[in-house]
């Protein structure tokens, strides 16, 4: 009786949350089954087990096959749910790649007993790394930011995105909007996989005066199409980047280059046309269209260049003004993994003249320029027509040798804050300065006398300084500024969690150009920020510490003051 009792309890309980709990697959063999979906819930949630093999999923409707997804089904354990958006008649042909010595009788699997519908699903955060005022995915896996624009007052952001697991798989673009580039509001997925493949980087331009025919001001997309080979493709908006659809003669552009990808587009105002500039290989070929449909190969740069000690990716390309100057330059951005300056991913520029056929670098060919010092900033990339003529930049936070497998389940990765680029000079030669947005001005609130775990430190220096950020548990960051050798470093060997990875405890080490009078630290749950006041240093590093920094240490010749973040 009391059996009977504890049963009816469950069901109850599933009765409230809006649950089934009754899924039956049709088993047909050791590593296969179909499961014909119910329509009447809105979703159904896929137990995930990140240690498993990626299931392939078939998703067929009236005999059609519509799509396919790769989801980590739990076999012995769930570590999280995803949801599936049901849609009528689907049935979900299932085949699992998994050793069935190690992983038992497929019929005894943990995701048929746990897999359940539901007319909702909660994305409340239960992660205590989850930031406060850093950009992350309600859910899922996260890297580089994609189709960056502003239009009409809103920033829109998309994103490569995993909407069935917390790690990289499925690549296709969510979509964020702001209006002050620190709150950001989650939108429907722009855009999905298709026959030509999963979604790649790319980019999304404003079409003022129409050059495509889509419209004024419509919004265009380019993207790589990731299938068996990597090809370029456009989709367009012209609902404001709300809804997008795509070119019927995709792909746009191809190659037998194996790593093509990321193009990023952009209106030479000065030649009259559109650029586009992409990565191929371990160089960026650059484009020239008038419509944005036709593409016409201008030039390559970049074989001899730099760093080439991993895949370029994730180019974009820029004019900007040299401060303190009447110059103008163009700056190139190049993000490359592995071959970073303390391993993996990392961001390096080059700085030359463009005419829109080809670009001249004036810095010597041996030479490596870094945007970031820090061991988290990769695939930078600018918004397109930004107001005030403003160079407005995001990055991923987060490096390839570890993003897969840090301290978070409910999602992985966010973006760094957003930051203004500008150019200086020191020494003779021409340096990108990255200095935090203005709007992060507006969310500066009231001075407190100890760090918190969203908060800002403004450091004056006048000379050699240390600064120790600590937690009751003995967790710790130390920053260090040489004022001779002109350096900082940052040490996060025991700033919390460093297990997950070899490759996450270090030291990083960042010139600053001349001396340093000012740093601003900008301290969220799970990173640290750290710029020089003129814009002359940046380093973007993650920490993962078990309870929030709330002490700080101040030796030499240094005042630091702490202000709370109104979020």
């Amino acid at each position: 009786m009391k059996k009977n009792k504890t049963i009816a309890c469950l069901a109850a309980l599933f009765m409230a949350l809006g649950c089934n709990a009754q899924v039956a697959p049709k088993i047909l063999g050791d590593r296969h089954a179909m499961l014909r979906l119910d329509k009447q819930k809105k979703f159904l949630l896929l137990p995930v087990e990140e240690k498993e093999e990626y299931a392939h999923i078939r998703v067929v409707r009236n005999n059609q096959l519509v799509k396919t997804l790769n989801c980590r089904l739990a076999v012995d354990k769930v570590d999280y749910f995803v949801p599936y958006e049901v849609g009528e008649g689907e049935l979900f042909d299932i085949s699992f790649n998994g050793n069935t010595r190690a992983t038992g009788a497929i019929n005894d699997f943990a995701c048929w007993k746990r897999m359940s519908y539901s007319d909702s699903f909660d994305t409340k955060n239960v992660e205590k790394h989850r930031p406060v005022y850093h950009h992350t995915p309600q859910y899922g896996w996260m890297n580089d930011p994609n189709g960056m624009f502003y239009k009409d007052g809103v920033w829109h952001l998309c994103y490569q995105f995993n909407p069935y697991g917390s790690q990289w798989e499925n690549m296709t673009w969510g979509h964020s909007t702001s209006t002050d580039l620190v709150h950001w509001k989650a939108e429907p997925t722009a855009i999905t996989p298709d026959a030509l493949g999963t979604i790649f980087s790319g980019c999304c331009v404003v079409d003022k005066n129409n050059t495509a025919s889509f419209g004024n001001n419509a919004i265009v997309a380019f993207y790589t199409s990731a299938g068996a080979r990597q090809t370029q493709s456009m989709a367009y908006s012209t609902d404001g980047g709300k809804t997008f659809t795509k070119y019927e003669n995709n792909p746009v552009i191809t190659s037998n280059v194996p790593d093509f990808r990321d193009p990023h587009v952009f209106w030479n105002a000065e030649a009259g046309f559109w650029n586009m500039i992409l990565a191929a290989g371990q160089q960026m070929s650059i484009y020239s269209s008038k419509d944005l449909k036709e593409w016409k190969h201008e030039s390559d740069f970049g074989a001899e260049y730099g760093n080439h000690g991993g895949v370029w990716e994730c180019p974009d390309l820029m004019k900007m003004k040299v401060a303190g100057t009447d110059k103008e330059k163009w700056m190139l951005i190049c993000n490359i993994n592995p071959g970073g300056p303390f391993g993996g991913s990392a961001t390096q520029y080059f700085i030359g003249e463009f005419d829109g056929h080809k670009f001249t670098c004036e810095d010597e060919p041996s030479e490596t320029k870094w945007m970031d010092y820090g061991k988290d900033h990769y695939a930078t990339i600018t918004f397109d027509n930004a107001p005030e003529g403003r160079r407005v930049g995001i990055a991923w936070m987060s490096n390839w040798q570890y993003a897969n497998q840090v301290p978070t389940k409910q999602f992985r990765s966010a973006n760094s804050i957003a930051r203004d680029f500008g150019l200086f000079e020191y020494n003779g030669e021409t340096y990108c300065s990255v200095s935090p947005v203005k709007e992060m001005d507006a969310v500066r609130g009231q001075r407190i006398s100890s760090p918190s775990e969203t908060c800002e430190i403004v450091v004056q220096l006048k000379g050699d300084a240390q600064l120790t950020l600590r937690n009751s548990k003995g967790e710790k960051v130390v920053i260090t500024y040489d004022a001779v050798e002109q350096t900082i470093d940052f040490d996060r060997r025991r700033s919390g969690d460093v297990s997950f990875s070899e490759a996450f405890p270090c030291i990083v080490t960042s010139p600053t150009y001349g001396q340093a009078k000012t740093l601003r630290i900008f301290v969220d749950r799970c990173s640290i920020e750290m710029f020089e006041g003129d814009g002359k240093m940046s380093m973007t590093n993650l920490v993962f510490p078990s309870e929030p920094y709330n002490k700080l240490i101040v030796k030499g010749k240094a005042k630091a003051t702490i202000y709370k973040l109104k979020i």
